[in-house]
């Protein structure tokens, strides 16, 4: 038998993990970001290898976080609600920062990390609209 609470329990549940990824993956990426900007203004390569740590956290908690999300968006559909959340974790360009560090480069790596940030808020943004739905209903 079809129980709709149970349902939307495991929605709001599952809303919730991918919560707690989004949020480690912004705390992350405000790290690279604060690190990159040091980098960008002669940080040299102690900045570096620190905005890159963050920068690979933070990509795999973008991971978790996708993964999180496409198993919201099943519970979601157990409760006829559909989504569609994503978040693309891209390269971030390290490869070039460790290799041609300078300042465009370290710019363009900031402006990734930016727009990685971009996404991961609004699928905070997102998620959390959805989980309150869930929870009012």
């Amino acid at each position: 038998m079809y129980d709709i609470e149970k349902e939307k329990r495991e929605a709001i549940d599952a809303g919730n993990r991918a919560l707690r990824s989004l949020r480690t993956a912004r705390e992350n990426l405000n790290s690279a970001k604060n690190w990159g900007l040091v980098d960008m203004f002669g940080g040299g390569f102690f900045s570096t290898m620190l905005k890159h740590s963050k920068m690979d956290q933070a990509k795999e908690n973008m991971e978790q976080a996708k993964y999180d999300l496409r198993n919201f968006s099943r519970e979601l559909n157990d409760v006829n609600m559909a989504c569609n959340l994503n978040i693309n974790t891209g390269d971030f360009l390290s490869f070039a920062d460790y290799f041609f560090d300078g300042f465009i480069v370290d710019w363009m790596v900031q402006d990734r990390i930016n727009r990685a940030k971009d996404q991961v808020e609004d699928a905070i943004r997102r998620t959390e609209y959805i989980v309150n739905q869930l929870q009012q209903m």
